[in-house]
């Protein structure tokens, strides 16, 4: 599994199958491990509907309330982070996944490592998205 981290604390992954495949596989780990999805956002069919083209990209809008609400609680402006994002994304036939590291997060809100710890989860749920299904 190839990962990348960039300067913006951005950790990308990548992972077999279309934008419209890893989305779905998505948010069925997420509904396997409880995880809410409150918002799945088709970003290239909006962008037809201003008559503009956008490779094919999917933004998934996830969380748990028992992690994302203790971070709240202790710094209010983490509901500009939270729920947690993911972006799946085509970069020329790959499609690759990209998420705000949990570090990333818990730095910008200095979050104390109790408090920021449960953000982590996300790094294994996008592992076990980035796994090749076909070795499931």
């Amino acid at each position: 599994m190839e990962t990348e981290m960039s300067a913006y604390g951005v950790v990308t992954k990548t992972a077999a199958g279309s934008v419209t495949e890893v989305a779905g596989r998505f948010r069925e780990l997420l509904d396997t491990r409880g995880v809410m999805v409150f918002a799945t956002i088709d970003q290239a069919a909006a962008a037809q509907t201003a008559g503009l083209s956008l490779r094919d990209t999917v933004l998934i809008i996830f969380g748990n309330p028992a992690v994302g609400t203790p971070v709240m609680a202790a710094a209010p402006l983490a509901g500009l982070d939270l729920p947690l994002k993911l972006l799946i994304w085509d970069d020329a036939g790959e499609t690759r996944v990209s998420y705000y590291s949990p570090e990333t997060i818990a730095d910008r809100y200095n979050l104390d490592p109790t408090t920021a710890a449960g953000l982590s989860a996300v790094n294994a749920l996008t592992d076990a998205l980035a796994a090749d299904p076909a070795s499931d």
